[in-house]
This record gives C-alpha cells, sequence and structure tokens, in this order.
C-alpha cells in the first residue's frame, strides 16, 4: 500500500511539474522548448477533464462489466454485424482524440473483447467525430469532409477484421483462455443500472470536452456550448448520487483501484510520447527538429510518396480533437494536394507516437505495428484515390 501511494504521489508530482512548467521563462526557443511546451499544454487541457474521467470509465468496465458480458457481444462468437456496428460508430458519440480513447480500449480488450471489434473501437472513437468531420466539409471542402467520414466508418471495419484474420491463431487461443477463465456472473444490480452509470460517466466526458464552436456558427453545437459546464456537472452529479446508491464501499475500492492501475500503465508513455513528439514536431505553427517546410513540400502533388509522406507524418504527430482542420487547412494554403490532405485525415486523429506507445503496452509490438501499418497503408492508398477521383 505505501508503495502505491509513493508511486501516485510521483504521478502526481510529475503531472504538476508539466501542469506548472514556466516555458515562457526559458531562454531558448528551439525543439526542447517546444517539447515543454507541448507536455504542458497536455497537462492542462487533456488529463484533468480527458484522461481522468477516461481511466474512471476503463475502471468500471474492469469491475463492473461481467466478462461474459463482454465476450458475448464483442468475442468470438459474437455477431460479427452487431460488434463491428458497435464499434465502427463509437465515434461519434465519445468525440474523443487518439489518447483518451487508450483507457477504453484497453478495459474493453482485458475484460475479453476480440482483437477485431477492440481495434474497430480503437480506430473509430477518436476518427468518426461528428463536429471535426462537418468542419472539414465546411472549412476543407465537401469533397474531403464526405471522403473523410465514409473513409472513417469503412477503416474502422475493414482495419478490424484484417486485424482479426491477420491474428486469428492468437485469438482462437485468447478465446479458449477466456472461455476457461469467465465467471458464471450473476447481476450484481440490474442491467438498466448498469447502463445509466456508464451513460452518465460518459456524458461527462463530452460535455466536460465539448469544443468551443467556430466563429460564426450557430445552431445546437453553440448552444450546447454555452452550458456545456451546467451539462457536465449534471452528469457528474448524478454519477455520485448512483455511486451513494447502488454500490458498497468494496466496490467502490476496487473501481479506485482499477483506474489506478489503467493510470499507471498509460501516464507515463502517454507523457513521454508528447515530449517526443514536440521535440520532433513541435506545435501547431512552431518548429520542432524537422522544419514545417520539409512536411509542406513533400505533401504536394498525388503521387505515392506524398501521400504515403502524409499518412505518416499524420500517425506521428498528435492531433487534439478538430485541430487537424485548420492545421490542413495551412498545409493546403502551402500547396498540400487534396489526396495527401485526406491521407493525413485519416491516419492522423486515429494514431499519435504517444497512442502508439501505450498501444504497444497492450497488445505488443506485433499486433501494434500491424494495426499501425494497416492505417497507414489504407490512408495512402485512400489518398491516391481521392486525388485521382476530385483532380
Amino acid at each position: 500500500m505505501v508503495k502505491e501511494k509513493n508511486k501516485f504521489l510521483l504521478m502526481l508530482i510529475t503531472f504538476a511539474a508539466c501542469f506548472y512548467l514556466p516555458v515562457e521563462l526559458l531562454p531558448f526557443r528551439n525543439p526542447v522548448f517546444e517539447a515543454l511546451a507541448l507536455v504542458r499544454w497536455y497537462a492542462r487541457e487533456h488529463v484533468l477533464l480527458c484522461l481522468v474521467p477516461a481511466f474512471f470509465i476503463a475502471g468500471a468496465i474492469s469491475v463492473f462489466v461481467s466478462q461474459a458480458s463482454v465476450i458475448k457481444y464483442f468475442g468470438a462468437k459474437a455477431n460479427k454485424f452487431l460488434a463491428y456496428t458497435v464499434a465502427s460508430v463509437s465515434g461519434t458519440i465519445l468525440a474523443v482524440c487518439s489518447c483518451t480513447v487508450l483507457p477504453l480500449f484497453s478495459g474493453i480488450y482485458k475484460r475479453g473483447a476480440g482483437l477485431g471489434p477492440a481495434t474497430a473501437f480503437l480506430y473509430s472513437g477518436p476518427a468518426i467525430n461528428v463536429l471535426a468531420i462537418i468542419m472539414t466539409a465546411r472549412i476543407l471542402g465537401w469533397q474531403l469532409g464526405l471522403a473523410r467520414a465514409v473513409g472513417a466508418v469503412v477503416f474502422s471495419v475493414v482495419i478490424g477484421l484484417l486485424m482479426h484474420f491477420i491474428f486469428i491463431k492468437e485469438e482462437h487461443a485468447r478465446k479458449i483462455e477466456n472461455d476457461l477463465a469467465v465467471e458464471d456472473n450473476k447481476a450484481i444490480r440490474p442491467l438498466a443500472q448498469n447502463a445509466v452509470y456508464f451513460a452518465s460517466m460518459v456524458g461527462f466526458l463530452v460535455f466536460a470536452n465539448w469544443a468551443k464552436p467556430q466563429a460564426g456558427d450557430s445552431g445546437l453545437w453553440v448552444l450546447i456550448f454555452g452550458v456545456k459546464w451546467y451539462l457536465a456537472a449534471g452528469f457528474l452529479i448524478a454519477t455520485l448520487i448512483m455511486l451513494s446508491k447502488w454500490f458498497n464501499k468494496t466496490e467502490i475500492k476496487e473501481w479506485v483501484q482499477s483506474a489506478w492501475t489503467f493510470a499507471k500503465q498509460i501516464m507515463p508513455l502517454l507523457l513521454l510520447g508528447v515530449i517526443v513528439a514536440g521535440l520532433l514536431l513541435g506545435r501547431p505553427g512552431h518548429e520542432g527538429l524537422i522544419p514545417s517546410w520539409i512536411i509542406e513540400k513533400a505533401v504536394g502533388g498525388n503521387s505515392l510518396l506524398s501521400n504515403f509522406f502524409a499518412a505518416i507524418a499524420g500517425a506521428f504527430m498528435y492531433f487534439a480533437t478538430l485541430t487537424e482542420v485548420p492545421i490542413l487547412q495551412g498545409l493546403i494554403g502551402s500547396g498540400m494536394g487534396k489526396g495527401p490532405a485526406l491521407a493525413l485525415l485519416l491516419a492522423g486523429p486515429a494514431l499519435s507516437l504517444p497512442n502508439m506507445l501505450v498501444i504497444r503496452g497492450i497488445i505488443g509490438t506485433k499486433k501494434t505495428l500491424t494495426y499501425v501499418s494497416l492505417v497507414v497503408a489504407m490512408a495512402t492508398i485512400s489518398g491516391i484515390l481521392f486525388g485521382v477521383i476530385v483532380k
């Protein structure tokens, strides 16, 4: 117990150091500065309202969702149409970034979800963001918006199916292991209560991170943004009331311990990945070790190389939710082709260097390399085809 407290204290000190980094006072402006500035921005904008709620949701999946239920709906014997449909459209509800989705992916995978549906969920969570698709259509053109929407849904299903078939032998062995390990679950509380409880936590995650509308926007999105904190507070209060009414102290303790386990596994790798990404690529509008002019020059036209480079660059860069659109707007203004733009849109939001480091810790090096390669290859091919169609 003392050891865990020390780990928590160390993590808290590290987070506070990142949160309060006095980067403005540093006497240099170079990639090291960009790395520190990016990690401070990440600590301030994504840890407390994105990752911490995601850790608690993942912990709740691990503790309160029976392994039998996960295997029933996402395992090897599950209805494939239902499993992949739910996994592929999850991003329309969650609207999370490539890092916030990781605890949720880890939670369902470790509870017995098949590799295929789990990776479909992993891709779709950050890729199928309704507002991002609308912004893409409005700012970059309806053709890119439509191609992004269709491509993201198709990608999630195809990548999930390919991951399943590529590793089918390992999945079969894992299925046997899960069948032997799965408990005879008797629900502690009604399914409806669990559903409302999870919906309340997801509601807090969604509304606490509701993105600021663009200038000139109107309608429902603007209305919700104006009351986002009231909605988030309402969901948080509802969650706390449910915890006090429906859960005992032992369950709550297990839930917190499970969330802490996910935090220990994921947070150090994420912060390390953010620092390295900032060092190499800088922040939007700022230079890292790789000058932005190299990227701009490499993504012109619609060649195989330009599409591949766009997909690779997108895969390693870190995009917060919605930031990919203004970044692409600038790149297109500098001569980026429509094909490479789509390639970056399909690879970028779903992947990042921090994301890859954590995925490796969950499913291993071989599966991670395969997943990243599939995303990059499919994004490259899609970019080439789109460039040919819209030129």
